[in-house]
């Protein structure tokens, strides 16, 4: 990163942590506007993280994923060596963990933390109250191969807790994905043709369970392989399943809505639009994002050109106009969720771009990348010539508009009613 760049990051870092509001202190009298991100110009990588996930036992050790805590101070993403990995900026730093290297070579600084979960991934989630400031909230969920739910101590590493569910030979049966209820108190878990939700403060084994199949055979099966909740708390949860469908759920008692059926491969991600309108799919080895109108039909947002078994992750910016995304081209993709239409890509790694997610109050993003490689017999030493640009997770900075621009651009109107009109129309995908 130039030093024209450094300071361009540094500037915007700390015009916003100055601000009268800081991060996650959002009230009536002076709500936090989130900085309108420009997206006609590449960002500036700010940090960048790859020689540390790399051992000579296994030199190919490719991320999975990356998720800001939500307070924005740290990232954490895991790595196929069963192992999460945790990142604090370096404004949020007490000591010196965070200090700076000067080798453009090296990884930028070392994780926060590092914590061995053991088996697989198969999902994690951070706890939607989390704050630095709270050592107390500081925790997330992971579920992995042949493992309970565990909940870790984001700060120590250390396991807080575990959330137990039996089979009908009372042995361990690991869920396929995890999310927390947006009050903080249920941990809803997805099994085969079963969800079970957990009281946070009631671990062990008790849960209440909910079959996704009817007596007739009717509702959502298969595993259900991702959980979201409505971000605008109106009591509603998405569940994708590896059956290639999405179904709506209520909150409260679990009551099936409608499910939704298009994809062309099972669903690995499911996300809410900023005003819980629309709901956002996508699946493996399946080359189209959806974008639902759960109030009414569906449509295609756009068609991307990958096809992999791993599970790409895509996120909405805070601002709820843009999406990005990655892909087997090192590319980061960002389209207008208005128009349906690619807006601009930048390079964000020389390999498979596995997640992508946006600061929840920065102009910032942070990006995994990664995926697996077989060793050739003739080249042995093949995998330990990775560049910087590949297995790397990078933190990126975007330029913003100033405050008078964002407030303009951000007089819209609706982000999404113009969606469902601009974007090709196949009612036939809903049944």
């Amino acid at each position: 990163m130039g030093e024209e760049g450094e300071a361009q990051q540094q500037q915007q870092q700390q015009q916003l942590m100055n601000s009268e509001i800081e991060p996650g202190e959002i009230t009536e009298e002076a709500p936090y506007t989130w900085p309108a991100i420009r997206f006609d110009a590449p960002p500036q990588r700010a940090y960048n993280f790859h020689r540390q996930f790399r051992t000579s036992s296994n030199p190919n050790n490719f991320l999975k994923g990356v998720k800001w805590s939500p307070d924005g101070s740290c990232f954490l993403t895991n790595s196929d060596d069963n192992k999460f990995w945790l990142f604090t900026l370096p404004d949020y730093c007490t000591d010196d963990a965070c200090s700076l290297a000067e080798d453009s070579d090296t990884d930028s600084y070392a994780a926060t933390s590092v914590v061995n979960a053991g088996e697989s991934v198969y999902d994690y989630c951070w706890y939607p109250f989390m704050s630095a400031s709270d050592p107390v909230t500081c925790v997330f969920a992971s579920t992995t191969r042949d493992h309970p739910i565990h909940l870790w101590d984001a700060a120590s590493g250390e396991l807080r807790c575990t959330y137990r569910a039996y089979d009908a030979m009372d042995e361990i049966s690991a869920a396929f994905s995890v999310g927390f209820n947006p009050a903080g108190t249920k941990i809803f878990a997805g099994y085969n043709n079963s969800v079970r939700i957990f009281d946070v403060h009631c671990p062990g084994r008790d849960f209440e369970q909910h079959s996704t199949l009817r007596g007739n055979k009717e509702g959502q099966s298969g595993i259900i392989s991702a959980i979201a909740f409505s971000p605008t708390h109106n009591g509603m949860l998405a569940t994708g399943s590896y059956n290639q469908t999405t179904a709506i759920y209520r909150e409260d008692n679990m009551e099936l809505l409608y499910v939704l059926h298009g994809q062309e491969g099972g669903v690995t991600h499911v996300q809410f639009s900023k005003d819980g309108n629309y709901l956002y799919t996508g699946g493996r080895k399946d080359p189209y994002i959806l974008c639902w109108d759960i109030r009414k039909t569906v449509d295609i947002v756009y068609k991307s050109s990958d096809t992999t078994n791993q599970r790409i992750q895509f996120d909405i910016e805070p601002v709820g106009r843009h999406l990005g995304t990655g892909g087997q081209d090192g590319l980061v993709h960002i389209y207008d969720l208005q128009t349906g239409q690619w807006v601009s890509s930048f390079q964000a790694a020389l390999d498979t771009v596995s997640g992508f997610s946006f600061h929840p109050y920065l102009p910032m993003a942070a990006s995994s990348s990664g995926h697996r490689r077989f060793q050739d017999l003739d080249d042995p030493i093949g995998n330990s010539s990775l560049t910087a640009d590949e297995n790397c997770a990078s933190v990126w900075s975007f330029s913003y508009y100033a405050a008078e621009d964002n407030v303009a651009s951000s007089n819209t109107g609706d982000l999404d009613g113009q969606l469902v009109e601009t974007v090709c129309k196949d009612p036939s995908l809903v049944h």
